[in-house]
C-alpha cells in the first residue's frame, strides 16, 4: 500500500488529507493511504524519518518548512534556491526536499491580480511560506517588504509610520487567524485599506480569515489560499510520482 502524509504542528485545519483521497478516488487509485502527522517542535525530527521509512511522499506545513532542511538527504534547486520545503519524496532511502508552494502561489496569484499590476507588495511573515513567497515575487518582479514580529523585516510597531501607500498587494503568509485562532490577525493599518488594495491569504481555513474580512470592509479586493492548497497538491503529487 503507497503510504503519504502531512507533517505539521496543529493539523486540525488541514485539508490534504481530504483532498488527495477524493483525487485518488477520482483516478481509481484504491489502497492508497493518506496520514497527518502531528509533531511537536520539541521532538527529534531525525527520529520521525527513522520510524516513517514506510512513507513515499509527504507534504510540510508550519513549522517546519525551513526546520526539516538538515534532515534530508537532498533538496532540489527550486527547493535550494527558496530554502524551504513543503514537499519530500522518499526515494530508495534517499529523503528529497521540494517546494511545490511557489509556483502554487505564482500561478494562482497571476490569475488574479488586474491587468498591468505595477505596484509594490508587503509580505507578512518571514517563515517557510514567506520564502516561497518571496521567491515568486521575485520571478514576477513584483518588488516586496516584509514585516515581521520576529526580528527580520519591518517590525510592526513601526509599521505605521513606514507605511508605503504603493503597497497596493498585502500577503499574509503566517498561520495568523487560521482555525481554530480565528481572532488572530496581522496587524496591519487597515484603516489605510481602501479598494485599490488586494489582499491575499494564504489561510485557507477559515474561508474568509478576520485579515481579509477586515480588508474587505475597507473595499479592498481579497482571496484565500485555497486554490494554492489545490495547485502546489497537485504539484505535489507529480514529485512524487516522476
Amino acid at each position: 500500500m503507497p503510504h503519504f502524509g502531512l507533517l505539521g504542528k496543529s493539523l486540525q485545519h488541514s485539508f490534504s488529507k481530504s483532498y488527495f483521497e477524493e483525487k485518488w478516488l477520482l483516478e481509481g487509485l484504491s489502497n492508497y493511504e493518506y496520514r497527518l502527522f502531528e509533531w511537536d517542535p520539541g521532538k527529534d525530527l531525525k527520529a520521525f524519518f527513522e520510524s516513517n521509512s514506510q512513507l513515499q511522499g509527504l507534504n510540510v506545513t508550519v513549522p517546519y518548512k525551513s526546520m526539516v532542511i538538515p534532515y534530508l538527504d537532498e533538496l532540489t534547486p527550486e527547493a535550494k534556491r527558496i530554502g524551504a520545503v513543503n514537499c519530500i519524496k522518499h526515494d530508495q532511502d534517499r529523503w528529497i526536499g521540494h517546494n511545490t508552494d511557489s509556483l502554487a502561489f505564482m500561478n494562482s496569484l497571476v490569475s488574479w491580480l488586474p491587468p498591468g499590476f505595477d505596484s509594490l507588495a508587503l509580505v507578512c511573515g518571514t517563515g517557510g511560506a514567506s520564502k516561497a513567497v518571496q521567491h515568486a515575487l521575485n520571478r514576477l518582479e513584483i518588488g516586496f517588504s516584509c514585516v515581521s514580529s520576529s526580528g527580520n523585516g519591518i517590525s510592526y510597531d513601526h509599521l505605521q509610520e513606514l507605511w508605503d501607500p504603493d503597497w497596493k498587494l498585502i500577503i499574509n503568509t503566517t498561520p495568523l487567524g487560521m482555525y481554530p485562532n480565528l481572532d488572530s490577525k496581522p496587524e496591519i493599518p487597515f484603516h489605510k485599506l481602501d479598494s485599490s488594495f488586494l489582499l491575499y491569504d494564504l489561510v485557507y481555513n477559515p474561508e474568509k480569515s478576520l485579515f481579509l474580512r477586515l480588508g474587505a470592509n475597507q473595499g479592498a479586493r481579497v482571496k484565500n489560499g485555497l486554490e494554492m492548497l489545490h495547485l502546489q497538491a497537485d504539484l505535489s503529487w507529480q514529485f512524487w510520482n516522476q
